[in-house]
């Protein structure tokens, strides 16, 4: 029988593995080929680190947290701007008619 050998990642790579994949703008399976890892294995990451946490566990680190607060305030002050713009184009063109 030929066994593959389990591959073990430190939770150091896990982590940013997981930061990279939910910052980047590439599928997660093209960010999990770059990584040279399975993208079902990264997906799996993901969907475990989504979850609620347990009591008494701590998955997510305070520098992760900070990051993820810091490009959710980027994203949102990005869609504002959007959102202002498709204002003031559609009150442009309702002006038109």
């Amino acid at each position: 029988m030929n066994q593959e050998k389990k591959t073990v990642y430190s939770k150091n790579f896990r982590a940013s593995s997981i930061k990279i994949a939910l910052d980047s703008d590439q599928p997660l399976a093209q960010v999990a080929r770059a990584l040279g890892i399975k993208s079902t294995l990264l997906y799996t990451w993901i969907n475990s680190y989504k979850q609620p946490m347990k009591p008494g566990t701590c998955r997510r680190t305070d520098n992760y947290l900070y990051d993820e607060l810091k490009r959710l305030k980027n994203e949102n002050s990005l869609l504002m701007e959007e959102r202002d713009l498709l204002k003031k184009a559609t009150a442009y063109f309702a002006s038109k008619q």
